[in-house]
């Protein structure tokens, strides 16, 4: 099947990334796309939390997730939200980082919310809280698309090895890790850790990813990594979308998931142990 990631640089104005991503979206399956997925944050890339309160919206009556079902369901292709930041009824005020599944019906076939946030001091002038913002969901989510089984994470979630691991054993083929990575984590760690997933799971990994610096009204500028990935369950890297925008397409047959893990059973080969004292 032909899939299409989008490669994007949202800016914190949702309703401009709307308009871009719907224009994708349509280029996408023009071009022949079944499966379509965008990154994490589409809809606002921010890090003033002010401007974030009057800009985003719950997930109930939400225009952006609205206006994205709508293109889904005119395009008739299965579409990945990465994730938008969406308003929640916690009681401190914190957003989720949601994840939805998107049927060409229309319907949410699956959502998650990141598990892992990304609270990290990566030099003394590039720090991040993502917890200060964002409350961590707690469930792990395989979602059924009809043609694969599919384990839903993002970003961060890609250094904890163990909710890979748990996916695919719960019958996930395609691994979707959407993402804003931070250009100097991304140089250093994206590829080799999207590849060891691919190869310790025997799954497809599709990784759509913000890229270049974030157009921003309020709040310190963003830059992030680029490098949408496509990654076979071999471990070969079938996509490498570099720091440009776009609409970057990839044929995957998922009978190699089926070869792969013929080849090298790990999954089968889970053990039970204790650590030594």
């Amino acid at each position: 099947m032909k899939v299409a990631l989008l490669q994007i640089t949202s800016s914190d104005q949702p309703a401009d990334n709307l308009a871009m991503v719907r224009g994708m979206i349509r280029d996408a399956a023009a071009k022949g796309a079944e499966f379509v997925l965008t990154p994490e944050v589409t809809n606002c890339v921010s890090t003033s939390r002010a401007h974030q309160q009057a800009v985003l919206e719950p997930q109930e009556g939400n225009s952006f997730l609205a206006g994205l079902i709508e293109e889904a369901v005119a395009q008739k292709v299965w579409l990945l939200i990465g994730s938008l930041g969406v308003k929640t009824t916690d009681a401190d005020g914190r957003f989720a980082n949601r994840s939805f599944l998107i049927s060409p019906s229309g319907d949410i076939a699956g959502w998650y919310d990141k598990i892992h946030m990304f609270d990290v001091e990566v030099t003394p002038e590039e720090t991040y809280r993502e917890s200060a913002g964002y409350r961590p969901g707690d469930r792990a989510v395989v979602a059924d698309a009809g043609f694969a089984k599919i384990g839903m994470t993002i970003c961060y979630d890609l250094r904890f090895a163990k909710l890979y691991r748990t996916l695919a054993h719960a019958g996930a083929r395609i691994l979707t890790i959407p993402a804003a990575f931070s250009p100097v984590t991304g140089a250093a760690h994206w590829e080799p850790i999207l590849r060891a997933r691919a190869i310790e799971t025997g799954c497809f990994v599709l990784a759509p990813a913000q890229c270049g610096t974030h157009a921003t009204t309020e709040g310190k500028p963003r830059s992030t990594h680029g490098h949408s990935m496509v990654v076979a369950p071999w471990g070969e890297v079938l996509l490498d979308a570099g720091t440009d925008p776009g609409v970057y397409l990839v044929d995957i047959d998922l009978e190699a998931v089926d070869q792969a893990r013929r080849r090298v059973p790990s999954l089968t080969h889970d053990r039970g142990f204790t650590l030594a004292e």
